[in-house]
């Protein structure tokens, strides 16, 4: 999986009209991320710790925690392959 396709997961949680604001910034926060010029270990760490901290916000519904779930899932996955 490239970036393109986790910016495109990213973005279709922001866009769910149910996900807080606050997690909203921090997903929207994430993508910035991914499009600087850090290693991809690196982006890939520090945005799978954004995405633990959102999933465990007592406001997002459980469809909105599996998608950070599955999204983390993945990237923990491109990490132990880079």
């Amino acid at each position: 999986m490239d970036s393109e396709e986790i910016i495109s997961m990213l973005d279709g949680i922001i866009k769910d009209r149910g996900v807080p604001r606050n997690i909203r910034t921090s997903l929207e926060e994430s993508i910035t991320i991914l499009n600087g010029d850090k290693p991809v270990t690196e982006k890939v760490s520090y945005i799978i710790s954004i995405l633990d901290d959102a999933s465990t916000d007592n406001n997002i519904s459980s469809y909105t925690r599996i998608n950070i779930w599955n999204l983390m899932s993945i990237l923990e996955g491109m990490k132990n392959t880079v």
